[in-house]
């Protein structure tokens, strides 16, 4: 298993947002977190990435305890962020946003496709094309792309995902979908939070559903597609 959190408790000052979560992400695999807003989704992507170190509980990562580490310590350790907010240069073109995010110094990861400019390219032609355009003049799909791309300079092998298609026109959603999969393609595990149900059974082998604070379920995909209970209860159906 390379992501296995263990009792999870995260506070923001006195508001405990996590209550002993435990869940994890084989390697190579696909795991979807669902669950309505507020629920504690994007904190436990934060507590993982070290934006919001748990206050108790371990979170393993290839079997290493990264819980209260800096961010940048576990980034180099082969964990990718993508956020909710898409973390873009506006006055910086596509090429200079994916320069800017090549590590100068060799991350410690064992990772098995080494991504570069041409590399990212090659696999995502529409930035290619956008190549000398400014992050400020791509559409939501491209900026999020360019989002997601950025991230894979750093080389990682797990790729934590936060709501990718929040707010996009459904032909957009399917380009970043289609991305999601090639990244997976590329042998990148992903742990994707996300509160389209539809996405979920798309892309995902297994999947965790959030409400407040706790996990409520923990299955196969189809066993949640198959859970109306739990659907019609924790989810937006």
């Amino acid at each position: 298993m390379i992501l296995a959190l263990k009792d999870v408790n995260t506070f923001y000052e006195k508001s405990h947002i996590l209550q002993g979560i435990s869940m994890g992400v084989d390697e190579g695999e696909v795991v979807g977190l669902l669950g309505r807003n507020g629920v504690g989704k994007s904190t436990t992507l934060k507590s993982i990435n070290g934006v919001v170190p748990p206050r108790s509980g371990s979170i393993l990562f290839k079997g290493k305890d990264i819980g209260g580490m800096k961010p940048h310590q576990i980034t180099r350790l082969g964990v990718g962020y993508v956020p909710e907010e898409r973390r873009i240069f506006p006055n910086l073109t596509v090429k200079q946003n994916l320069l800017l995010a090549i590590k100068p110094e060799k991350a410690e990861t064992d990772v098995k496709v080494s991504w570069d400019i041409d590399k990212a390219y090659d696999l995502f032609p529409q930035l290619k094309k956008r190549d000398a355009s400014k992050g400020a003049n791509l559409s939501g799909g491209e900026q999020q792309m360019l989002t997601i791309v950025r991230t894979l300079m750093g080389n990682p092998e797990l790729l934590l995902l936060d709501e990718p298609t929040e707010g996009l026109a459904p032909m957009l959603v399917e380009a970043v979908l289609n991305v999601i999969q090639e990244i997976h393609g590329a042998g990148i595990s992903i742990l994707l939070v996300e509160q389209s149900f539809e996405v979920i059974v798309e892309l995902t082998s297994r999947a965790y559903v959030m409400s407040k604070g706790q996990i409520v379920f923990e299955g196969t995909s189809q066993e949640l597609e198959d859970n109306r209970e739990v659907r019609e209860k924790y989810l937006e159906v």
